[in-house]
């Protein structure tokens, strides 16, 4: 059995700070390998200003992976923000600077860029979602649906965009589905099935297709329940139904589109997969201002 990255990853300052060294040291070595053989042509003691402009509207995030980035290329570079990360930026602002040897800015770039554009798109559209449902009582919950390797970074993305975080992986909590329901023989017969394995979960959530499901789920004690594509009439009726029982979750089929009546149906949360799938990266771009032997 594999062993979790973490089973408590708590988002504090010095876990995203390891986190990002390490996903860093991994993007580097397979970016730099044995060396970057264009920076050699760049005199090794020549020192430049680097700028990184946003070339669109957006929330930033990344800062600590890019830093990472930069430090591990360039220990000693000074490196200034002009956007704090969680912060909104402007078309063509600039939101960070550097200041370090000409070649290893070189050498940074784009790993730096990189982390910057996929963790502030992912905050970015987590903010989009977030204020489109404010005013009701829905949060917006992250998936599993990430990027292989980059999971606890693109959580910590959506929590940047005002987003909320799922289960972190299938170690940390349970989610039952309908294939584990047919297999473990139905509703009530899973549900008792996980008195066992309570303790270990940070939460026990069923996901139901049908309202006579949900009704029988509750029945049987469920305390947090997935409404799997359901119209919204049926959303309406399944919020009554529960009467607060349980906590309510909608999933399947969400678009930016149909969000905002999705929320107003009552549901506590409603969790969407493309906000770390079906990323559009921001755009950034670093501009060397100066050079001096």
């Amino acid at each position: 059995m594999l062993e979790p990255m973490t089973s408590l990853f708590d988002f504090s300052a010095s876990s995203i700070a390891a986190l990002a060294q390490a996903d860093a040291a991994r993007a580097l070595a397979e970016d730099v390998g044995t060396g970057d053989l264009t920076a050699a042509l760049v005199d090794p003691q020549r020192q430049a200003t680097a700028r990184v402009l946003a070339r669109e509207a957006a929330v930033i995030c990344g800062a600590p992976w890019a830093e990472a980035a930069l430090r591990q290329i360039a220990p000693d570079a000074h490196i200034t923000w002009h956007v704090p990360e969680g912060g909104r930026c402007a078309v063509d602002q600039v939101v960070l600077e550097v200041r370090a040897t000409a070649r290893a800015l070189l050498t940074a770039e784009r790993t730096a860029l990189n982390f910057l554009q996929l963790l502030s798109a992912v905050a970015t559209k987590t903010a989009l979602y977030v204020d489109t449902v404010k005013g009701t009582k829905a949060q917006i919950v992250d998936t599993r649906k990430t990027l292989p390797g980059l999971r606890l970074a693109q959580k910590y993305a959506v929590k940047c965009g005002g987003g909320t975080n799922h289960r972190i992986g299938l170690y940390d909590a349970i989610l039952i589905k309908e294939n584990h329901i047919a297999a473990a023989g139905g509703v009530r017969a899973v549900l008792k099935a996980t008195e066992a394995l309570a303790a270990q979960a940070r939460f026990i959530e069923i996901e139901v297709e049908t309202l006579v499901q949900l009704e029988e789920a509750l029945d049987c004690g469920a305390r947090m329940v997935l409404l799997d594509n359901m119209s919204l009439p049926t959303l309406r009726e399944a919020v009554r139904l529960n009467a607060g029982r349980a906590v309510l979750e909608i999933s399947g089929g969400v678009t930016l589109d149909g969000l905002r009546a999705l929320a107003e149906t009552g549901v506590d949360r409603i969790s969407i997969g493309t906000l770390t799938k079906d990323v559009k990266a921001t755009d950034f771009s670093m501009r060397l201002q100066e050079t001096a032997a």
